[in-house]
């Protein structure tokens, strides 16, 4: 059973490859999303939109805090697949071990840093005064299971690196599952609101966690480690690293921007109400749609890796266009969802008689769904990149969104023509601008003697 859980990438055919480790994982990615809507669904249903929106405030401080721990874990699952792909057997389990004490001390110091640090960087936000108290009782909440998030997150890293995307779903199901049955007894038995919420996230992503560690060490033979597999190995270290810290720094980059959306968005709550409420459940709801292009992402990024690993150049190459039709098909299906269905979906976060925050988000729904394409040639080139080792381009993109973030909400929102709904037009423009970025940048790598000679294999 453990030998059938690896899948080797390196051989067979890349579309059936690619559908076959992405499924197991779609799925298990949108469950780990449901945490979230699952808290955003039952708390704006049962309490109201202010307290929805509370939740919302959270988002890209949440963001930036899990980012910077998951990077490091997204960082040696890379490097891993490369020796898993070379075949090295000794330095994989060394992978697992040496990214191992990083993911828990790390996430520890940040979740401290994040507790600590709420109330002041949710008043730097201008996260309205009524929303505030809620806002910092979640987030600190939330802060408490960052250790959890962050394991299981690696966990799962290491699996796919291996080929194995199913063992990380099984559990996911059942604590998204006890996630819901647990928001309902907090939130509506015990009215205990956002801290509900809160509180039966964690409990389940323990379990999340706990289990799927659990699992893997029982099934798994690249977790069954010798006693000298436990030893610190410098090079395996500073190679999970390299890569891991530049991811790090992208995903931080892109949570600082989307900080600065969130200022923007707050500013309006004043002036127009129910503007937090709104963009919290279109960000729920995009959270979805990035789903599986995430996938698609992580699916490219493991079969590049083991590629890279076994120097087999065209397999690369290949794996990248078929992953872009396999992208512009649900790009096209996507679109068509958000463009016909869009207020039916903004019904499922916002309550029948708050009309005003409905029409807002079928609109924006409509809005950014013109640029979904631009998105999923991020997530498409990115896994590429991220596979040969491309460190340089994390940073590189992170900056590009960062860039416009910063700017482009803050011009188009200043367009009487356009006001408020600027705050979704920048989504798509920022979208479409890292997603050109990201394809020069390809074509740039692919010219490099790196990549043309398959190089830079882990030795």
């Amino acid at each position: 059973m453990a030998k059938d859980n690896t899948l080797n990438m390196t051989e067979g055919n890349t579309v059936k490859l690619l559908i076959t480790f992405s499924i197991p994982m779609l799925i298990g990615n949108i469950f780990q999303q449901l945490y979230n809507i699952v808290d955003s669904v039952v708390v704006g249903k049962f309490v109201g939109k202010d307290a929805l929106a509370s939740i919302g405030a959270t988002n890209s401080l949440t963001f930036l805090f899990f980012a910077l721990c998951n990077g490091i874990g997204n960082g040696g699952g890379i490097v891993t697949s490369q020796y898993f792909g070379s075949g090295d057997k000794k330095n994989v389990k060394r992978c697992i071990t040496n990214v191992g004490y990083i993911m828990l001390i790390f996430p520890a110091i940040v979740a401290i840093t994040a507790f600590l640090a709420a109330e002041g960087l949710l008043v730097f936000l201008h996260t309205p005064e009524e929303l505030l108290s809620d806002s910092i009782t979640y987030m600190r909440i939330i802060c408490c299971g960052m250790l959890f998030v962050s394991l299981y997150n690696f966990i799962s890293s290491m699996l796919r690196a291996l080929g194995d995307s199913k063992t990380p779903l099984y559990f996911l199901i059942f604590s998204c599952t006890l996630n819901a049955i647990l928001d309902l007894i907090f939130v509506r038995g015990l009215g205990l609101s956002v801290a509900g919420a809160g509180i039966a996230t964690i409990i389940s992503q323990f379990v999340s966690a706990i289990g799927s560690i659990t699992y893997a060490v029982l099934t798994n033979p690249y977790f069954k480690l010798e006693k000298e597999d436990w030893k610190f190995d410098k090079i395996v270290t500073k190679k999970a690293i390299r890569v891991g810290v530049p991811l790090s720094l992208q995903f931080a980059l892109i949570a600082v921007s989307t900080m600065a959306v969130q200022r923007v968005v707050n500013s309006f709550e004043t002036i127009i109400e129910g503007v937090v409420a709104a963009f919290t459940a279109t960000s729920r709801i995009e959270q979805l749609v990035h789903m599986p292009y995430q996938t698609l992402s992580a699916a490219l990024s493991t079969y590049t890796g083991q590629n890279y690993g076994a120097r087999k150049k065209d397999r690369v190459q290949n794996g990248l266009k078929q992953g872009i039709i396999l992208m512009a098909a649900f790009t096209v299906i996507m679109f068509v969802i958000m463009q016909l269905f869009g207020r039916n979906i903004a019904m499922i976060f916002i309550k029948k008689d708050e009309i005003a925050v409905i029409d807002m988000v079928a609109k924006a729904l409509k809005i950014n769904s013109w640029f979904y394409i631009f998105l999923g040639l991020i997530y498409t080139v990115r896994g590429v990149l991220n596979g040969l080792g491309d460190v340089f381009f994390s940073i590189y993109n992170g900056v590009i969104e960062v860039l416009g973030r910063f700017t482009v909400p803050f011009l188009l929102t200043s367009i009487p023509a356009i006001g408020v709904w600027g705050i979704w037009w920048s989504v798509g423009v920022v979208w479409s601008m890292a997603g050109i970025s990201a394809w020069f940048r390809y074509l740039y790598y692919r010219k490099k003697s790196v990549f043309a000679d398959m190089e830079h294999v882990p030795q």
